[in-house]
C-alpha cells in the first residue's frame, strides 16, 4: 500500500511532524513525504492513504494547500483514505482572550481540511489532528513529534 503526507511549511514545523508522520507508517509498503509545490498531480490519485498538513496561518490552511485541494476533480480521491493535520498554537500558552476568542468561531486548518478531503471523495482514515507550536515560529511543544509517529501508527488498524 502506498502512502502519500503532502504538507506546507513556513517555519519547519510542519515539515517534521509530516516527517515524523511517514515514519510513523513504517508499516505500509511505499511512503512519500512531500512538499505542496513539488507535488505531481498524480501522486494523489495513485496513492492508498492521503494525509495533508498545513500550518494554520490565519485560522486556516495555506494558499498553495487550497489551490492543490481545488483542483482535485470533483470525486478524485474515491477509494482512498484521507485524513489532514495541522500546526497550531495553543491559546491557553499565548494567555490571549482575543486568540481564544477567534479559535473558536474560526478554528484551526485541520478539520476544514479533512472535510475538504471527504467532499472529494476521500474517505477519513481517522480525525484530523492538531500538533502544537510554542510560538508563530516554534519550536514544536516537547513530546509533539512521538505523537504523531504515534497518531501515524494508529493509521494501521484502520486500513
Amino acid at each position: 500500500m502506498k502512502a502519500l503526507v503532502l504538507y506546507d511549511s513556513f517555519f519547519g514545523n510542519t515539515e517534521k511532524i509530516a516527517r515524523d508522520i511517514g515514519s510513523g507508517l513504517d508499516f505500509m509498503d511505499d511512503v512519500n513525504v512531500v512538499r505542496v509545490n513539488d507535488a505531481q498531480p498524480d501522486q494523489l490519485t495513485k496513492a492508498d492513504l492521503l494525509i495533508i498538513g498545513s500550518p494554520t496561518r490565519k485560522f486556516t490552511s495555506t494558499a498553495a494547500i487550497k489551490k492543490l485541494i481545488a483542483g482535485i476533480p470533483g470525486k478524485g480521491l474515491k477509494n482512498i483514505k484521507v485524513t489532514a493535520f495541522d500546526t497550531r498554537m495553543d491559546p491557553v500558552d499565548v494567555d490571549s482572550r482575543i486568540l481564544d476568542f477567534f479559535v473558536k468561531i474560526f478554528g484551526y486548518a485541520a478539520e476544514p481540511l479533512a472535510k475538504k478531503l471527504q467532499k472529494k471523495g476521500g474517505e477519513l482514515i481517522l480525525p484530523a489532528e492538531g500538533f502544537i507550536v510554542t510560538g508563530e515560529k516554534g519550536p514544536l511543544r516537547e513530546g509533539e513529534r512521538e505523537r504523531a509517529k504515534t497518531w501515524a501508527r494508529q493509521m494501521k488498524t484502520t486500513l
